[in-house]
């Protein structure tokens, strides 16, 4: 009922007609990179909605496209956005073992030209879609893709914004002034060991010097992981400082829903000319 709701009122908000009871449809849908890598794609939205809807690219931890990825599609579908989890590994992909997630990450990650490639693919898929606003797009991302979507965002990929959750900071591709399209929204935990403060404050520094409208939140006592209820299992299964944190879950979600709901209605604004 709870969900229903939500969706009635992101389906006012966003101006869609609103049956009685919404219905989340999901599927997988194959495509490629521009290198030929074969990737699969997991694709969400609320079939109760009609006309188009603002589209959102989902993607993983490094630990590739799980069943946690799929979950935040199929709940940003909820909220009555489409959703799509990319595929950054090649074939779906996925693993539970630390060994093999950064050697996985490594392979999509050392060099810029095949992660970005991948990444726009993804954005690509999107946008192809025929329940998606093509003009309303945003990313949001966890720890290696938190690092993607805010890559994405450097590159000055067609985004309006993006979202970094507990995401890798640090880049071999800073942000150039005038380059970056996207709003910036990144929800840190405080306590998170992957993320020392020199990171933090060179990646100020970084969006300062673009120009970039961003913000920056700390979540004190989170950790690493903070918005994943698996982070605690996989902590012990492979000696890893990450832990979730309710309240840190909570509350990113929260700002992430309130940075859409301001970012599209400033879009459908600009785009009547307000």
């Amino acid at each position: 009922m709870r969900a229903w709701l939500r969706t009635c009122l992101m389906g006012l908000a966003l101006g869609l007609s609103l049956p009685a009871f919404a219905e989340i449809q999901t599927r997988e849908i194959p495509y490629e990179s521009a290198d030929g890598t074969r990737l699969v794609g997991y694709y969400a939205f609320d079939d109760s909605l009609k006309g188009k809807r603002p589209g959102i690219v989902v993607v993983h931890e490094w630990w590739g496209l799980n069943d946690y990825a799929r979950r935040r599609a199929r709940e940003l579908a909820q909220l009555g956005y489409a959703a799509l989890a990319i595929d950054m590994y090649g074939d779906g992909q996925h693993t539970q073992h630390a060994h093999e997630a950064k050697a996985l990450m490594q392979s999509a990650a050392n060099d810029a030209r095949v992660s970005q490639a991948r990444a726009q693919a993804g954005l690509d898929l999107l946008k192809a879609q025929a329940e998606v606003d093509a003009a309303k797009v945003a990313a949001i991302g966890y720890c290696f893709g938190g690092k993607i979507v805010l890559d994405m965002a450097r590159q000055g990929m067609d985004l309006a914004g993006v979202v970094s959750f507990h995401g890798i900071l640090a880049t071999a591709t800073p942000a150039q002034k005038g380059k970056v399209k996207a709003r910036v929204l990144v929800l840190n935990g405080a306590d998170d060991s992957f993320i020392p403060a020199t990171d933090i404050a060179a990646f100020k520094a970084e969006m300062k010097a673009a120009g970039v409208d961003y913000r920056f939140i700390n979540y004190p006592g989170a950790r690493h992981g903070f918005s994943s209820t698996d982070a605690d299992r996989l902590a012990r299964e492979n000696t890893l400082d990450v832990a979730y944190n309710p309240r840190a879950d909570k509350e990113s979600w929260q700002e992430m829903q309130k940075f859409f709901q301001r970012l599209f209605e400033d879009r459908r604004r600009s785009m009547k000319g307000y």
